[in-house]
């Protein structure tokens, strides 16, 4: 971490990392890293690291730059747990949601796990096009942070392997951030038993998925079901070339 000269601050002008990542929503690991990088100034008061509130308001209008950004406003809509619906007008904007989607995850220390297939992309294609989105796969490679699942069909042993990383990744402190992708048409019974089992998995424990379809796979199918399939997603992102929506069902008010 970087400390900063020696001028005495009041003690109110200093904030710790705890109460940093508290205001953020994220882990303290993730703050010290902010510091580490010099991406946060902080100062060190003997064992501990204190940021002060200046350092702090300047780190904040750069967070509000980088929100016009794909990175940003993702960064602002997903938490943790969180379980998203995408829809992607095509193939390219799908990945570059993905991508995006891991950087908010790398930015808060979490290991990314992308499950392919069905795809017409080789997993090294696939990694080409990360790199190309601004993900840093082989950094996270050589952290251990970034692995990449294939597997056969939609129901393919999912919830056995996130349950499984959930609870190695639990001891270590990081969430854990998944990817499915459905880039071909999908039976729609299998495609909600699916997200039933994820939905109960984010549910309990230390996990953020995104699950990302295209447009010409959900305009078959019906209405009734679409809706089934937003309720069963805390939040749903639409992307086209033009636009990105992002949204949240939030319950019904009292009259």
């Amino acid at each position: 971490m970087r400390a900063m000269d020696n001028t005495p601050y009041k003690q109110k002008d200093l904030l710790s990392a705890e109460e940093v990542a508290r205001y953020f929503g994220v882990g303290q690991i993730t703050v010290y890293r902010w510091c580490k990088e010099g991406r946060l100034q902080c100062i060190k008061l003997g064992k501990h690291w204190r940021i002060r509130r200046e350092a702090l308001e300047d780190f904040l209008r750069q967070h509000e730059e980088r929100s016009t950004t794909l990175v940003g406003l993702l960064s602002s809509f997903l938490r943790v747990p969180d379980n998203v619906l995408a829809i992607a007008q095509n193939i390219d904007i799908l990945h570059r949601l993905d991508a995006a989607f891991f950087r908010v995850g790398d930015s808060q220390g979490g290991l990314l796990v992308k499950f392919y297939g069905g795809e017409e992309k080789s997993e090294e294609e696939l990694r080409v096009r990360f790199e190309k989105n601004g993900l840093e796969v082989e950094r996270l490679e050589r952290e251990g942070r970034f692995l990449m699942r294939a597997e056969e069909g939609p129901l393919d042993a999912r919830g056995t392997t996130l349950r499984r990383l959930i609870e190695e990744e639990t001891g270590e402190g990081r969430t854990v951030w998944a990817s499915f992708d459905w880039v071909g048409q999908v039976e729609l019974d299998t495609a909600l038993k699916q997200q039933e089992r994820l939905t109960e998995l984010v549910d309990s424990g230390q996990l953020v998925v995104k699950t990302a379809t295209l447009e010409e796979v959900t305009d078959q199918w019906p209405s009734s079901a679409l809706r089934q399939g937003h309720s069963l997603h805390s939040g749903v992102i639409l992307a086209s070339e033009s636009e990105l929506s992002l949204s949240r069902a939030r319950p019904m008010p009292s009259s």
